[in-house]
């Protein structure tokens, strides 16, 4: 299942431009693939170098790559919770999403309006954060009302939940995000039922002056008191470089010492964040990629690929990525005794190329 991250941020952050360096959806020619669901949503696939190596010694020639669903959320203002703004309606939207993507102007650039009239990263931060937890906070005031009556059938979960729905509400009334508040064991579904903004894993994007490639201090250690990461990316170059061909943009950023891509970095700060690792699936004809959390089984990994494949699980060949190059291929990484058998169990490594043998 394709991850989902949502961008926010105060208008005019440079989240627009984000979801466009991301997309290429400004390009006119896009050598990069990319399809635009909607006119704020985009499925954008996930480089992996190492799927290329191993489909250049392998043969396989329909390369297709992991996806990350982008949503560019409008921009949030003060009062968002209360309808001010487009309001609800796109804090609704970034509900949908598994992890958020909260882009910060930290650039000095007085040809973009700030909608507070001042540049100040911190104070936008919490803009943004005070009007999801009031979001979450009537969120769930409104489901303990829900939960509260349950409660009284003394049904053990119900009553676990009302619980941590009374500790979440008060973490939120003291300005904590719901991601405070742990989930108790005996109501394991109680964080999806509530489905709260401040319970997601956040990504702090600072959007940098052209040419600057280092987090800001002040938002790297706001985002470590909130247990959150942090990147830099100036949106306005990396739209601009999504214009030109690839060897100009190479060019660019070999002159700007910049070696990553805005999607490359963002990208993986959200595979960070979320715990992913990746797996790759190689054939005769296709190679692709695949997330997983990490700790995961082979035999989840089956799962991700089909649900027929996981039910029929018999066993899966295993070999690490650059031992398969380093083979030459299957056929020499047989000879090696490098490709081997693991049971359902085996947890899988960052890398891993798999092949399942399923009944069925």
């Amino acid at each position: 299942m394709a991850m989902k991250v949502g961008i926010v941020g105060m208008p005019n952050a440079g989240k627009s431009s984000l979801f466009n360096a991301l997309t290429r959806a400004g390009a006119e020619a896009a050598n990069y693939p990319f399809t635009t669901v909607e006119p704020n949503i985009a499925v954008v696939p996930v480089p992996d170098e190492r799927l290329l190596q191993v489909a250049a010694v392998t043969g396989a020639k329909d390369i297709r790559l992991d996806q990350i669903h982008v949503h560019d959320i409008a921009g949030l203002v003060r009062g968002a919770s209360k309808g001010e703004g487009l309001g609800n309606q796109f804090l609704a939207n970034i509900r949908e999403t598994d992890a958020i993507l909260h882009v910060v102007r930290a650039h000095e650039d007085a040809n973009v309006v700030h909608p507070e009239g001042r540049v100040d990263p911190i104070g936008d931060i919490e803009t943004i954060e005070t009007e999801l937890i009031y979001a979450d906070l009537e969120q769930a005031e409104r489901r303990l009302e829900r939960v509260a009556k349950q409660a009284k059938s003394l049904d053990p979960e119900a009553i676990a939940e009302e619980a941590w729905l009374r500790k979440v509400i008060a973490a939120l009334q003291e300005g904590k995000p719901v991601r405070t508040v742990p989930v108790p064991e005996d109501a394991p579904l109680a964080l999806k039922s509530l489905a709260p903004l401040t319970g997601k894993p956040v990504l702090f994007v600072a959007n940098v002056t052209e040419g600057e490639d280092d987090v800001p201090p002040a938002i790297a250690e706001y985002a470590a008191s909130q247990g959150a990461a942090a990147v830099a990316v100036s949106s306005r170059l990396e739209s601009e470089l999504v214009e030109m061909d690839d060897d100009e943009a190479a060019i660019m950023r070999e002159e700007l010492e910049l070696p990553e891509t805005g999607l490359v970095r963002v990208i993986n700060g959200a595979f960070a964040l979320l715990d992913l690792i990746t797996f790759l699936t190689v054939g005769e004809q296709i190679g692709q990629s695949w997330h997983i959390k990490r700790g995961s089984t082979v035999w989840e990994a089956a799962g991700e690929i089909h649900t027929d494949i996981q039910q029929g699980f018999v066993r899966a060949e295993v070999i690490a990525w650059n031992d398969l190059i380093d083979a030459g291929g299957y056929s020499g990484a047989r000879d090696r005794g490098t490709l081997r058998l693991e049971g359902r169990d085996y947890l899988m490594a960052d890398g891993d190329v798999i092949t399942i043998k399923h009944t069925g």
